[in-house]
């Protein structure tokens, strides 16, 4: 998504992702896949959290965690460590060695938060 002030984020971010891209396609006849994670959504949850700040709220720590973090997801719940790590060990395995040039957003399926999506956002 695009939006005023964030061109070197959305210009570094869909470099990261062109740059998985063809990584895959240059190391095609080999056992190197290329893959990329999508962000988490901290930043985008510390924005919010800035902005009722600066309009004169300032929110705990717990109610910036369930209602600004975890309120738009489904299971209300982080992706913790052993999830993730599960996942790039999954991609890292002989058995995703067709799963390259991908964006894999592991985020508890809330909605997009500011500046990514399910896709190129």
């Amino acid at each position: 998504m695009a939006s005023p002030y964030k061109s070197a984020y959305i210009a570094a971010k869909h470099g990261l992702i062109g740059f998985a891209k063809t990584i895959a396609l240059e190391t095609a006849d080999t056992d190197i896949t290329s893959t990329r994670s999508a962000e988490l959504r901290a930043h985008a949850a510390r924005r919010r959290a800035d902005r009722l700040a600066g309009e004169g709220a300032r929110p705990s720590e717990q109610q910036v965690i369930e209602e600004i973090m975890l309120k738009p997801m489904p299971k209300r719940a982080f992706v913790t460590v052993e999830e993730l790590g599960g996942i790039v060990e999954f991609l890292a395995s002989d058995v995703a060695r067709n799963i390259t040039g991908q964006w894999i957003a592991v985020d508890g399926d809330g909605p997009p938060s500011e500046g990514h999506g399910k896709g190129w956002g």
